[in-house]
């Protein structure tokens, strides 16, 4: 399953944005197959806080782990907030 994030906004900064876009989410991940795996799309994010991060991939690699893979990107903003998280 391919997760675009810019579904949810190009600039994802709130903690609360962040919460809601993980609860708009759930029923998507309701319908994975058991090995699936969920690969995560930073394509035309232009802002991405650790706070919203928090909310949205820190659930999703507790829940699915190493399934959760995230696509390479260019975007500092991005790249500065995973490092935060420390999210790989």
């Amino acid at each position: 399953m391919l997760i675009e994030l810019k579904k949810f906004g190009t600039t994802l900064v709130s903690r609360q944005t962040g919460r809601e876009a993980w609860a708009a989410f759930q029923p998507a991940l309701h319908a994975l197959s058991p090995k699936e795996k969920l690969e995560v799309s930073f394509d035309d994010i232009l802002t991405f806080s650790p706070s919203w991060a928090d909310e949205f991939l820190t659930p999703l690699q507790k829940e699915f782990g190493r399934r959760v893979v995230l696509r390479e990107t260019s975007n500092p903003s991005v790249k500065a907030t995973l490092d935060i998280l420390e999210i790989r």
